[in-house]
């Protein structure tokens, strides 16, 4: 039982890393698309990124997959639920979410000043 609990939570902390990587990967891509002149593709990333924050709002602020991960075991340090160092999980929505705030004041001044 125990083995199988370890190889659910693996996949799960496996999908979650997976997810929080695209979307970071959005975050970090913002601005270098509106510096290219992508604005397009700036506003993609910021809107695909606007949907996860939705949902992580509509979940109290808590990624659904913690919640999946929680049953297979009774750890409850920041990271237990995703494979990044416990520092970057603690301070994770504070950190991309002033990137993803700073892509967007960028992308804006870029948008604006285009021509």
């Amino acid at each position: 039982m125990i083995v199988d609990c370890t190889a659910k939570l693996a996949r799960v902390k496996a999908l979650h890393t997976g997810v929080w990587a695209v979307f970071a990967a959005c975050i970090v891509a913002m601005p270098v698309a509106s510096w290219c002149g992508e604005h397009a593709v700036a506003a993609v990333l910021a809107a695909a990124v606007l949907a996860e924050v939705l949902v992580l709002a509509w979940n109290r602020w808590r990624c659904p997959l913690t919640d999946v991960a929680a049953r297979y075991t009774d750890d409850r340090r920041a990271n237990f639920d995703i494979w990044l160092p416990e520092w970057l999980a603690r301070h994770n929505k504070a950190i991309f979410g002033a990137l993803y705030v700073g892509g967007l004041v960028f992308g804006a001044v870029r948008w604006a000043s285009r021509g």
